[in-house]
């Protein structure tokens, strides 16, 4: 059989030259749509430097060279299907266009509008990167929490307007009746996403009212850690264990919720034991001492209490209270070990001792468990153990 008649010949109602013009123009499109794509992404960068201050050439085309390229493919596609005389448009299919037309038509419908989201989509991420180079000249939490949230509520309004687009130019159904007629069945609909809708209205409390933000730490229910992000249906909570945890906007808002970040001050308070042998003088200069050592710190309230609140059979008790004026954790350890250390120091400046209830249940179990305690540590069991 010679060239020209296999070129020719028929298949499917298409010639074998048709066929491979198609092909060859695909295979153009394929290979040349990464460089024409990032030759387009240039010229559009050099009018969006304008307004697009702190982006880079290297951030714009990362976000927008894929899905361009992808829609300059589609447009090959186009043009192969133009040789092929397969339809690319509604009004060109017929009663008797081939089922493999019809198919091929709608795959390539349903692409193109898949495309096309993808750019608004990545002009939306472009949009939302923009605005937070400029918000980083005056950062706030408020910022990196409205924003995410808006960008995830526009690409859900882009994403379904792309669906019903699929719906009335792909498959032909009426979108207007459509949406009328969710109006009857809106009820049921609402009844089954009840719980959905609860979670989306409670993102809002969250948003008008404020009471906690990305960043802070809360304390929910059982549950306490920072704030990582807020969503349509759900918070994500980094816990002290540093696991991630999702819990529903309902249940932080229905919950009673703390906000640990918001403390104007953080409260320390332990009982301070002493043990019997500490004299009266000793207790009036370990109480003075303490009490100058916490309010001498910079970052405490003045609001400090040292008392002598408890006498047992076995110690002299201390109340000690006081508040550090921090929002922040680690620095909140800090102070508190530095006063811990000052405390120490006081008690062993004066001469007197911590009760030790391991070592006095030792003593209290005769000669044969004392005998290999300190010789004072001995003393202040018995003295203990007489008291008692």
């Amino acid at each position: 059989m010679a060239l020209s008649e296999i070129l020719h010949y028929h298949f499917f109602g298409i010639e074998v030259q048709e066929y491979l013009t198609a092909a060859a123009i695909l295979l153009a499109g394929f290979v040349f749509k990464n460089l024409v794509s990032r030759l387009l992404t240039k010229v559009m960068f050099r009018f969006f430097k304008r307004v697009g201050e702190g982006v880079t050439e290297e951030q714009f085309h990362e976000l927008l060279i894929k899905p361009i390229s992808l829609v300059i493919f589609f447009i090959t596609i186009f043009i192969a299907y133009s040789v092929l005389d397969i339809p690319v448009r509604t009004s060109e299919l017929g009663h008797n266009t081939p089922w493999f037309a019809v198919l091929a038509f709608r795959v390539y419908q349903i692409a193109l509008i898949a495309g096309v989201t993808w750019i608004f989509l990545r002009m939306i991420d472009l949009a939302v990167l923009v605005f937070m180079k400029r918000a980083l000249r005056d950062p706030s939490r408020l910022t990196n929490q409205l924003v995410p949230f808006a960008r995830d509520l526009i690409k859900l309004f882009v994403g379904i307007i792309a669906f019903l687009v699929v719906l009335g130019r792909v498959f032909s159904i009426d979108v207007t009746a459509l949406v009328g007629g969710l109006g009857i069945g809106g009820l049921a609909v609402a009844f089954a996403a009840k719980e959905s809708l609860e979670n989306l209205l409670a993102s809002f409390t969250i948003f008008l009212d404020r009471p906690f933000e990305v960043g802070d730490l809360v304390s929910v229910g059982d549950l306490t850690g920072s704030v990582e992000k807020i969503g349509f249906r759900s918070t994500r909570l980094r816990t002290v264990e540093k696991s991630y945890v999702t819990v529903p906007n309902k249940s932080m808002i229905d919950k009673p919720l703390d906000n640990l970040s918001r403390r104007t001050s953080r409260r320390v308070f332990f009982m301070m034991s002493l043990t019997q042998l500490t004299s009266s003088a000793q207790l009036h200069r370990i109480i003075e001492l303490v009490r100058q050592a916490i309010l001498s710190h910079s970052l405490i309230d003045p609001d400090v209490q040292v008392k002598f609140t408890s006498l047992t059979s076995n110690s002299k008790d201390v109340r000690v209270q006081y508040y550090v004026k921090t929002d922040s954790y680690d620095e909140y350890l800090d102070v508190m070990e530095e006063i811990n250390f000052r405390i120490v120091s006081a008690v062993e400046e004066v001469g007197a001792h911590f009760v030790d209830t391991t070592m006095t249940r030792l003593a209290a179990g005769g000669s044969e468990g004392s005998t290999n305690l300190p010789k004072s540590l001995q003393q202040q069991g018995g003295q203990s153990i007489a008291s008692s």
